[in-house]
Formats: C-alpha cells, structure tokens, sequence
C-alpha cells in the first residue's frame, strides 16, 4: 500500500492532481482543502496518501495532513460513506468543523455537504461520535471555546482569500501583517482588502 509521496507536482485540478515521482505520474484524487494548499506546478509537493483498493481499479486519495487523511478513513468506515462522498465532507468542513459537528449532532452543519442528507448525516453522529475526538484532542467534547470577536473575522477573511486561490500559508502571513498593521477592530471586508494588497506586494 502507498501511504505517502513526494514528487514533482505535474498538474493540478480541484478534483485530482498528477504527482510526478521519478518519472512515474501518479493519479492522486484531492479535497478542495489540499487543492488549495498546493504548491505551484513543478515544485516538489508531498502528500499522506490513503491506497483504496477495489476490485476493478487502485485509487490514490491525497491530502496535505495526516489529520484529513484520517479523518477520510474515518469517514469511508462509516455505512454508505464512499471515498467520494468522504471527499466532499473534507472539502466543505476543516476538520475542526466536522469534529465539532459531530460531536455536538449538529446535523445541520452536516447537511451543508453536498450528498450529505439528514440520514446521512445523522449516522455520522452515530458511528463517529466515540471515534472522531482523536482527530483533533483540542476539540474534546464539551470542551470547544467558542472563536471570539477579531478570531472569526481572521478566520473568515482566510477562508476567503484561500478561496480566491491563495495559499493558506500566504494568506495567514498577510492577514498577520494587517492585524499588525490596524490596533483597531476591523470589519471582515477591511480585512481582506487591506490583505489583498498585501499579497499583491509580494
């Protein structure tokens, strides 16, 4: 089984990725979290890979940690979870997220997932709820601080800006830059403007 890669990264989709290892591509499927994160093309990328093994085919599922590694062979044990389904939940929900949602039997926040109904959704409670606290130990149930104030606007303007293409590393570096830049509270559109500008300083 493949547990791991490092190559050069040869292409690069929402969907899939093409890993180049000494001349072999390698077909590795992604969650749009890893796609995001991603290097550019021809720079050396290494991914956790998790090998599902069917009888008429091999598939590669990539992730850029071994917690969404994890937490996508936490999803596929779950009853009627296929690895494309499980890549839908980590595209839609951090793991943080999804540990919380279930936790909590927010099946609400699960419904947000595309192909996730409240059947679905609800046997995820059911059949992870024991299990998915190892995934992120911060998280123990009952014991979630909620984000305060400036947190939310951080994170939702990171959200943003790594779904306007930037990589999250870049994206962090110059919303620190802004809340260094600005003492006072900033609205959630400042935010990203003023970090937009950022990263198009270079």
């Amino acid at each position: 089984m493949i547990a791991s890669l490092t190559g050069r990264l040869a292409f690069k989709a929402p969907t899939y990725l093409v890993l180049d290892v000494h001349g072999v591509g390698y077909e590795v499927f992604i969650p749009l979290s890893t796609y995001y994160g991603l290097s550019n093309l021809s720079e050396s990328t290494s991914l956790s890979v998790h090998t599902h093994v069917r009888e008429d085919a091999i598939q590669l599922f990539g992730f850029l940690t071994s917690q969404e590694k994890d937490a996508f062979v936490l999803l596929t044990s779950v009853s009627g979870v296929g690895p494309k389904l499980a890549l839908s939940v980590l595209s839609a929900l951090p793991v943080s997220d999804l540990v919380s949602s279930i936790q909590s039997g927010d099946v609400e926040k699960l419904t947000t997932v595309p192909g996730i109904g409240n059947k679905s959704a609800s046997r995820l409670v059911l059949e992870l709820k024991d299990k998915i606290g190892k995934l992120h130990p911060g998280l123990a149930a009952g014991n979630d601080v909620p984000r305060q104030g400036q947190d939310v606007v951080f994170d939702d303007a990171l959200s943003a800006l790594v779904n306007l293409g930037y990589r999250p590393q870049d994206a962090k570096e110059a919303l620190k830059q802004v809340k260094k830049a600005n003492a006072e509270s900033m609205a959630l559109k400042d935010m990203i403007r003023e970090a937009l500008k950022e990263l198009a300083r270079g």
